[in-house]
């Protein structure tokens, strides 16, 4: 069993002040995807620049050939499924068929209410995760699609061609909880985890991967409760928000042995910042390059 690496590059950087450069160089480094967080602004990068997750990747895709791209991960925290659908197949018409969704029910951050509505409960984000996945899926493969929602409707929404990949987009749903793991059983291609959020300071590596152990225990009881086989599901793992965030980009060795660990676990695709300096994402920049062709080779050997 292989497992493959990518990374998240995020949009603090004008395109022609160094952004570009990045998703050029993801791909030539060997990177399966290379994502991008779909957010208005981001906690300590609220002060500074922030671009928008689709025109950047629309951007990407033009200056990449191999590359998949994606968000990690989009909410319904400032989209509408009729708008974005719309996006997506834009998308993956220019990227030719390139383009894998993270898709998840958003948090309460401050750009949670960017919007101007009261932050949701933890209750009204996951039922507008609920009706929103399954909306976005029909849109995405139905060429006319009428549908009336407590959250969100959509009259004769036409959406001719459709995507490029068949019979849509990939989904990567993220999700820890049972009725967001239930999404991701019935709709997802893919699987999205970050972790135990509640050991992020003070857990231990031991900790999380029990923790872990755990999410894809109830991810394949979700899908046994619908009769979906699980094996061909992606299980992918969001890194920097583990106990070993501090270490695991120090060296090749270190990140290497954290992979090999979870591997054991079934995940089959690990996710790395691209560093940022002065921020949560400081890296060493060559290590980070010698990861991204070292380890990979390493990890798909």
């Amino acid at each position: 069993m292989s497992l493959r690496l990518s990374t998240v590059i995020l949009p603090v950087r004008r395109w022609h002040e160094g952004g570009r450069d990045q998703w050029v160089r993801a791909e030539q480094l060997g990177f399966h995807t290379a994502y991008t967080y779909d957010h208005l602004s981001w906690r300590a990068f609220r002060e500074g620049p922030w671009f928008g997750a689709v025109p950047t990747l629309t951007a990407a895709a033009g200056v990449t050939e191999r590359l998949r791209l994606g968000t990690l991960v989009t909410s319904p925290n400032f989209r509408h499924p009729v708008a974005l659908a719309k996006e997506l197949i834009t998308l993956d018409d220019v990227s030719g068929g390139r383009v894998t969704l993270g898709i998840g029910a958003g948090g309460n951050g401050f750009d949670a209410t960017a919007l101007g509505q009261e932050s949701w409960s933890p209750r009204e984000r996951a039922d507008r995760f609920a009706e929103f996945v399954p909306l976005l899926d029909a849109l995405l493969t139905e060429g006319a699609v009428s549908s009336q929602g407590t959250f969100y409707s959509a009259v004769e929404a036409r959406n001719i061609p459709g995507c490029v990949q068949r019979p849509r987009l990939p989904f990567a749903v993220a999700a820890t909880g049972p009725r967001g793991l239930r999404l991701a059983a019935r709709h997802g291609q893919a699987w999205v985890t970050t972790g135990d959020p509640k050991l992020f300071e003070e857990g231990t590596p031991e900790q999380s991967l029990e923790a872990l152990r755990g999410q894809v225990g109830r991810l394949e009881a979700a899908f046994a409760e619908i009769g979906r086989e699980v094996e061909p599901m992606e299980k992918i793992l969001l890194t920097g928000f583990t106990p070993e965030r501090n270490t695991m980009l120090e060296s090749v060795d270190a990140f290497v042995d954290f992979a090999g660990r979870h591997l054991e676990l079934g995940f089959t695709e690990l996710v790395i910042h691209a560093p940022i300096p002065d921020s949560d994402f400081a890296a060493d920049e060559s290590v980070f390059e010698k990861i991204a062709v070292e380890a990979s080779a390493q990890l798909t050997g």
